[in-house]
């Protein structure tokens, strides 16, 4: 399985697409969908809806992981991420990606089995899941990465309730 995992933010929003095949993750591609601090807030919309459809046709992912938001103290920067978490979602959506979401607590669950782990530990842990020499940069990327293997750690579990609820179970 193709997953697309999505770390949202306004400045940086992160990606990573991970193919999944019987527990083994493989890195297809991670960074972020930049925006300038000076462009108008629906240009920056715009422009992380319109790279992340293309970057959902070019690798083709199947299912998309999409971390939930932790509300900080500042309204403002709560809502622009909204915004853009919003604009990804769409963009997941209208490409006919089912669309999971994982609080940050989950991601770090899965992953490590602590939902408290640090930000370094969760990094080393997605290098290593992932086989990679070094840790993903920058951190929203590497954030998005974990998504995806946090979905993909959690579809064989979904399918089986999916499975279990369609028989009447």
């Amino acid at each position: 399985m193709r997953i697309l995992g999505v770390d949202p933010g306004y400045a940086l929003l992160g990606y990573g697409i991970v193919d999944s095949i019987a527990n083994k993750y493989t890195l297809v591609e991670c960074g972020v969908v930049a925006t300038d601090k000076d462009m108008a807030m629906p240009d920056r919309l715009n422009l992380i809806f319109g790279k992340l459809t293309e970057l959902i046709a070019e690798f083709r992912p199947e299912v998309a992981a999409v971390e939930e938001l932790f509300w900080g103290t500042n309204q403002k920067t709560a809502i622009h991420v909204s915004e853009a978490r919003g604009a990804a979602v769409v963009a997941c959506a209208r490409a006919g990606l089912h669309v999971y979401e994982y609080t940050p607590l989950q991601i770090k669950q899965a992953l490590t089995g602590n939902g408290r782990a640090e930000k370094q530990q969760m990094q080393e842990v997605v290098r290593n899941i992932l086989g990679l020499k070094e840790i993903i940069r920058p951190d929203d990327a590497a954030d998005a990465a974990a998504a995806a293997i946090c979905h993909g750690n959690s579809a064989a579990y979904i399918d089986r309730v999916g499975r279990a609820v369609a028989r009447g179970r």
